[in-house]
């Protein structure tokens, strides 16, 4: 019996990136020995670590290893070792260039309240939380024009009919396979972009007729987001305020080192997952930093990008028994339970499969 190979690209990138990604490849690999299949990995640089290589945050090589994978897996990039680098050759430019270049428009981050960290949450009270948001990823103000002027600079935010309706329909599909609600995040009171949001939204609403719709104002949807968490199913919203609001969202649940995500684009092409934490440079090299977030990444490689449905389980059951045992990195740690290192949790994580 030949088994299933799949081909992922591993960018361990900067800061705790390596150390996540390499207890995430630990949990990938056990479970792939329990179910069958077999994964290559091809390691390749991206973002500070390649400036310091290459004089470039993404090369053509690391490019087309992603390009000629079924998925990647992402750690993360930056740090002030590269603050002073200039804007053209920033290690963030990594990410923009390989979202463009994959055409991976949309952005999936999913926000879970997990019951055993509601201590964790710094909202009083709140048990439970179970929010996706889905943001666009290639078009508004971080790819818009942008420059210098004699007394000052601009960023234009940008889009065009086709990018607002191809991510609105995901917004749209992945809201019938949940609570069937929906909400759009915009600034229409003050952008043009989007009040073409809004209009396209109450033209694709008559083909999910199902699905009930609700328009905030970003600055409304933040404060909505900490007062009622629990109102929210799916959000869909523009590249910036996505970016914000996913941020917002993960605080709420505890910390953003429990806080995965998909870039996706059409489909058959590579997804690429990665935790939407930082690179976290204060604590890298320490040995305690949260791999959840990156395993959890993994599951949803598994479920989105490889098919693997079972797979994608097993990884978010053992994480939601180690977290029930009392096991605790550092950023989720408030007392109680057991305070452990990134390799212990990794570890326990691989024992709970």
């Amino acid at each position: 019996m030949i088994m299933k190979e799949y081909k992922i690209a591993l960018i361990k990138g900067d800061g705790i990136g390596p150390e996540v990604v390499d207890g995430a490849v630990k949990v990938m690999d056990a479970v792939s020995r329990k179910k069958g299949f077999t994964l290559k990995y091809t390691e390749c640089l991206a973002g500070g670590c390649s400036i310091d290589r290459y004089g470039i945050p993404l090369t053509d090589e690391t490019l087309n290893i992603c390009k000629n994978s079924d998925a990647i897996l992402l750690g993360a990039v930056g740090g002030p070792k590269w603050d002073n680098v200039d804007a053209s050759i920033r290690p963030e430019k990594a990410l923009l260039g390989l979202r463009k270049e994959l055409g991976l428009y949309s952005n999936l981050r999913p926000a879970l309240m997990y019951k055993a960290l509601s201590d964790a949450c710094p909202i009083k009270g709140l048990d439970s939380m179970d929010v996706l948001i889905v943001r666009e990823l290639t078009g508004g103000i971080y790819f818009g024009r942008r420059g210098r002027t004699e007394n000052g600079a601009f960023d234009t935010e940008e889009y065009s009919d086709y990018e607002i309706r191809r991510i609105v329909r995901e917004g749209f599909r992945y809201a019938m396979g949940r609570s069937k609600r929906l909400t759009v995040v915009d600034k229409a009171n003050v952008l043009e972009t989007s009040r073409l949001w809004r209009e396209i939204v109450a033209n694709e609403s008559g083909n999910f007729s199902e699905v009930s719709v609700e328009f905030l104002y970003i600055d409304n949807a933040t404060m909505q987001l900490i007062g009622r968490p629990q109102s929210f199913d799916v959000i869909v919203t523009s590249n910036m305020f996505g970016d914000i609001l996913s941020d917002e969202a993960g605080q709420i649940t505890g910390s953003v080192g429990m806080l995965p995500s998909a870039s996706l684009g059409d489909p058959g092409k590579p997804g690429m997952y990665e935790p939407v934490h930082g690179s976290a440079p204060d604590i890298a090299g320490k040995g305690i930093a949260n791999p959840l977030a990156t395993i959890l990444s993994c599951a949803m490689m598994f479920k989105w990008s490889l098919g693997e449905d079972e797979a994608a389980q097993m990884i978010n059951s053992a994480v939601d028994t180690v977290l029930e045992a009392g096991l605790r990195t550092a950023d989720i740690y408030k007392g109680e339970g057991r305070l452990v290192t990134t390799e212990e949790m990794t570890s326990a994580v691989i024992e709970a499969l």
